[in-house]
């Protein structure tokens, strides 16, 4: 959390499990929290910087390729000289903001309420951005991007995390999580999942529309029992794990070797994959998928909200967001966006404005005691408890 200390990830996890539990917020007079106000406005001049935590691809300079860049033009057309730091998995995310100096960041559903109740984030004052009436209204307004009927961000844009194969070596083309946990797999040793204390989500989704019984309604909202079940699941999964990956840049490189021929993969990671000719699919299964929906949000103490709300109109107009869309592989916020995008199939192709699509994906959330499926009769597990589960499972 961003706070003069520097606290371990679980502990940090652990703090605001407990405000999550008791549903506290920030007080009155406080900036952010389920409390505070949003910055009233109007927005002025830029403060002349502005510092940027970003998810690898979403705030491109022309580092990694000279011909992407939507951030120098920010520079330019606002005086905000940007600074941009990428992290990998949300819990660094939310390290990193609780070290301090960072004035907006992307994040994904696993940290948006972390960063909520840990009073980190301030809310948003979207009058404030031009183009938030062309953001896809079912982006708007979620159980991760808002509390108490504030928005604590914008939305980026929204993607699945798919079943991955190599065709070379599965022949048949999956079309179930199933052959991911199947013990007696052919591919043992070539299966990868990801390496987050959110993928036990994965296996709670499988088991959510596999084994009934369980009554799990959403697979961030788990019971002891039910979460018991997702855990004996990844136990079951573990020995024909040959790679967790929390480094994007690994999963490209094993699924382009073939070290890895199954698993779960991002779209921008098959991109990267098949840059030079294509060596890896991707399904959505019959199951669903988990998925991520990210929010660009204002750090509670920025020195610079002129310079981030000029970020925030900036990555949400049709034109920036177009870019990131295309480069990332996702699908875009910016109802506007598609009629920018290179490829004119782009939008259906990843369904941008298929809501029905999006029904049987699960976003990333942060589990609480107070269970997020509405239920009042039991407590749902944590996400300290899912992190100190993930790390026993890694390390056993």
């Amino acid at each position: 959390m961003r706070t003069s200390q520097l606290f371990t990830k679980v502990a940090t996890a652990g703090v605001v499990v407990l405000v999550l539990a008791g549903c506290g917020g920030g007080s009155s007079s406080s900036a952010s929290g389920t409390g505070g106000d949003a910055y009233a406005g109007p927005v002025g001049d830029g403060e002349g910087a502005i510092s940027i935590l970003a998810w690898p691809g979403y705030a491109e300079n022309g580092s990694t390729d000279p011909a992407v860049d939507w951030v120098t033009p920010f520079e330019t057309a606002t005086g905000c000289k940007a600074t941009v730091k990428t992290f990998g998995t949300s819990d660094e995310a939310v390290s990193l903001m609780q070290g301090g100096g960072y004035d907006v960041l992307s994040a994904s559903g696993d940290a948006t309420l972390r960063l909520i109740y840990g009073d980190l984030v301030q809310p948003v004052n979207t009058d404030l951005v031009t183009s938030y009436g062309d953001i896809f209204s079912g982006l708007k307004d979620q159980k991760f991007n808002s509390v108490d009927g504030k928005m604590y961000g914008i939305p980026h844009g929204r993607g699945a995390n798919l079943l991955a194969y190599n065709p070379a070596v599965v022949t048949t083309a999956p079309d179930s999580w199933g052959v991911t946990f199947d013990p007696a797999s052919p591919y043992a040793g070539k299966v990868t999942a990801y390496d987050s204390p959110i993928f036990i989500a994965d296996a709670a989704l499988y088991l959510m529309k596999t084994n009934p019984d369980l009554g799990i309604q959403d697979p961030y909202a788990l019971d002891q029992t039910q979460f018991d079940a997702a855990i004996a699941l990844l136990e079951q999964q573990k020995p024909i794990i040959g790679e967790y990956w929390g480094d994007y840049l690994k999963n490209i490189d094993a699924m382009s070797s073939g070290t890895t021929v199954l698993g779960t993969t991002w779209q921008v990671n098959l991109n990267y994959a098949n840059a030079e000719g294509e060596v890896v699919k991707a399904v959505l299964p019959k199951e669903g998928a988990t998925g991520w929906s990210d929010t660009w949000m204002v750090a509670k103490d920025t020195k610079n909200i002129n310079c981030s709300y000029k970020w925030l109109d900036w990555i949400s107009g049709p034109e920036a967001n177009a870019q990131v869309a295309e480069w990332f592989g996702e699908a875009p916020s910016n109802s506007k966006a598609c009629a920018l995008i290179t490829d004119a199939t782009f939008c259906e192709t990843y369904h941008a404005a298929d809501e029905a699509f999006w029904n049987d994906i699960y976003f990333w959330n942060t589990p609480s005691e107070k269970c997020i499926d509405g239920r009042t009769d039991v407590k749902c597990v944590p996400y300290a408890e899912w992190s100190k589960a993930w790390s026993s499972l890694r390390n056993s």
